[in-house]
């Protein structure tokens, strides 16, 4: 078996390189979505919750008017 040569060694362990970078650069994006969406979904829980406390009855359902829902243009 041969070794293999410096120069080909020198250029895998340099594609691994930035393999491993962009492998970590998409890691960092990825985190930064995950984070931006959890800080939306907290977000949107508080606003549900403070809403189902403006309720006034959380078992009354409102119905509505088929007229109620014409635009207002007719």
């Amino acid at each position: 078996m041969s070794s293999p040569l410096p120069d080909d060694t020198d250029h895998r362990l340099t594609e691994l390189e930035i393999k491993a970078s962009y492998a970590e650069d998409l890691l960092d994006r990825l985190n930064e979505v995950v984070v931006r969406q959890q800080a939306q979904i907290d977000l949107l829980l508080r606003e549900v919750a403070q809403l189902r406390r403006e309720q006034p009855d959380g078992d009354v359902r409102v119905v509505r008017s088929l007229r109620e829902e014409l635009p207002p243009h007719y």
